[in-house]
């Protein structure tokens, strides 16, 4: 998928400097204690899905439309899982971004996991017993999202 429109227009204005925006990632949990992945095709590595919120987007709406774009799953909303801001980081083209992250736990609704978009190269279910290599903070989502607890997690001073 190409670079929102929104973004394209910031980055006309501000050139490579930090961009504040919010992401959302997907918990995406079914019936058989599996977790939907995507293999992305940036980086060839296995992780949740997640994307970028256009201006005035609701979170939750957010989410449900990233994970119908890049897996063709239709999917609802379970709970908030997590907030957090990410470290800054910067693209190979030069571009620096930060994000605030809203995790949340989700349920499949219908639709077969598929690849979707350009986004990525390969999407499927994954046993919770045999994850493929995932980050920390991919693994700390997952299991935040599978806490009793329902109440977000978030970093306290």
């Amino acid at each position: 998928m190409p670079t929102p429109k929104f973004i394209l227009d910031l980055r006309a204005k501000i050139g490579h400097d930090l961009l504040w925006l919010t992401g959302v990632t997907g918990v995406v949990l079914d019936e058989h204690e599996q977790v939907l992945l995507v293999r992305r095709a940036d980086n060839g590595r296995w992780s949740l899905v997640s994307g970028i919120l256009e201006p005035g987007e609701q979170p939750a709406v957010g989410l449900v439309r990233e994970i119908h774009e890049e897996t063709a799953v239709e999917a609802a909303i379970d709970r908030l899982v997590s907030f957090e801001s990410l470290p800054p980081a910067s693209y190979p083209n030069g571009d620096q971004v930060q994000f605030l992250d809203l995790c949340f736990r989700c349920r499949p609704l219908r639709g077969e996991p598929r690849v979707n978009d350009d986004e990525s190269l390969d999407v499927r279910w994954w046993p919770l017993t045999d994850l493929p290599d995932l980050t920390d903070r991919e693994r700390a989502s997952i299991e935040n999202a599978l806490s009793p607890d329902p109440a977000p997690v978030y970093v306290t001073p």
